[in-house]
């Protein structure tokens, strides 16, 4: 895949077959209408095109919002690349932009600067100022621009039709294995690791500590998780557990991630750390005592130790 940033006067010279959305997950409805983006422009004898954004519209709006997404940007560039499509057009989404009208974007972006031939368009996506036109709209501009204009249909797995929002409600909900059905793989977090409470350390189970900061993806919903961790520069996936909460039996208020790696003994203060949760074991609960919580961390090791010789049994 070639990723172009699109620049003031820059031009696509080739003819394409394009779909254009935030892709944020870049999940298997994403995957579905890519495939047919590629079959259409394999059929045409055209150059297939993803056109994403590099920000998200929202905080073009909202100065101060802090997205809370399912993949970063440079996550959705690499698993847009496991994809057969030929290009990814990377616009950058500014107020000039927000401003044009579904028409206006058809003619200066699509047509002008991305020279698009047929554009798909995902069962429910929407673009334009105040994304206030639908289907029946674009394919009457694209007549008028010669565009022609192609409806995809949704992709359902067992009986939802799969989109980012659902996708964050299963994860909102601590579903995370639903979540990662539709995903089509583990959902994963990226977060620098800083120095907590050492509270971990003190029973026997040290942990990393996730900056929460700046985390602008979606947290999954409190409780503990069988996880697997993996370092910047480090492809190898190690076992893990994490736990998402307050730290309600210390009388905490404040949100903490937490994962305790385990057979890991690396001071990773500092540095970057991937989390792909797998299994959700139990809710977040407030323990009489820090003996029980000792003794329930020791269940819940054993809990997720089971999912993984569950996990290692299944591929054998």
């Amino acid at each position: 895949m070639k990723t172009i940033r699109i620049q003031d006067g820059m031009e696509f010279p080739a003819p394409c077959v394009a779909t254009i959305g935030f892709f944020d997950g870049v999940h298997l409805g994403h995957q579905y209408l890519i495939e047919h983006v590629v079959a259409e422009a394999k059929t045409s004898g055209m150059e297939s095109t993803v056109i994403t954004f590099d920000e998200h519209p929202r905080k073009v709006l909202q100065s101060d919002y802090i997205p809370q997404m399912l993949c970063t940007f440079d996550s959705k560039l690499l698993l847009l690349s496991k994809t057969e499509i030929d290009n990814c057009a990377v616009l950058h989404f500014d107020k000039d932009m927000q401003n044009l009208s579904a028409r206006e974007f058809m003619q200066k972006i699509l047509r002008d600067r991305l020279n698009v031939k047929k554009l798909v368009i995902g069962y429910d996506n929407r673009f334009g100022h105040n994304r206030s036109e639908d289907f029946e709209d674009y394919v009457r501009y694209g007549k008028e621009l010669g565009i022609e204009v192609i409806h995809n249909q949704a992709f359902t797995l067992n009986g939802c039709k799969v989109s980012s929002s659902v996708v964050r409600r299963y994860i909102e909900g601590g579903e995370i294995e639903l979540a990662n059905q539709c995903l089509g793989y583990p959902y994963t977090i990226a977060g620098k690791v800083v120095e907590g409470y050492q509270e971990g350390r003190k029973l026997g189970y040290p942990t990393a500590n996730l900056d929460t900061s700046c985390l602008e993806q979606l947290v999954p919903s409190p409780g503990v998780y069988a996880v697997k961790v993996s370092m910047e520069q480090d492809g190898e996936g190690h076992e893990a557990m994490m736990n998402i909460g307050t730290r309600p039996t210390f009388g905490g208020t404040e949100q903490s991630l937490e994962v305790h790696i385990f057979n890991f003994d690396e001071n990773i203060y500092g540095k970057k750390i991937f989390v792909s949760f797998l299994h959700r074991i139990r809710e977040e609960h407030k323990f009489e005592t820090v003996d029980d919580l000792k003794e329930q961390l020791r269940q819940d090791e054993r809990l997720v130790e089971q999912q993984f010789d569950k996990e290692k049994k299944n591929y054998e």
